[in-house]
């Protein structure tokens, strides 16, 4: 079974995550990701926060090729949201907790 993190948002709002698998069917569906370093302990540094009309499309691949240049152990982890305003709500509530450095 997949570990999951648990990221809080700054609304206190708490949301379940798990690391992505690249050579696992990756679903056609909406879904928030972050890229994070993850310690040995399960907490994650969270460098970067996005979302996808399309996690099979793997747009995401590119903000991770970017966030490893700076943060060699970053790893992609995902939320399935199909809805887009909350998809955008939610990466909005963790960029005001994190402040991820590579989202500006």
């Amino acid at each position: 079974m997949t570990r999951q993190i648990d990221l809080a948002g700054a609304s206190g709002a708490r949301y379940r995550y798990s690391p992505l698998d690249e050579n696992r069917f990756l679903p056609p569906a909406g879904a928030n990701y972050v890229i994070a370093e993850l310690s040995e302990d399960g907490a994650a540094n969270v460098v970067y926060a996005g979302e996808t009309d399309n996690l099979a499309s793997q747009t995401w691949k590119a903000d991770l090729e970017k966030a490893r240049r700076k943060f060699a152990t970053a790893t992609v982890l995902t939320r399935l949201n199909v809805t887009r305003a909350v998809r955008e709500a939610e990466r909005a509530d963790l960029v005001e907790h994190y402040h991820p450095p590579l989202n500006g």
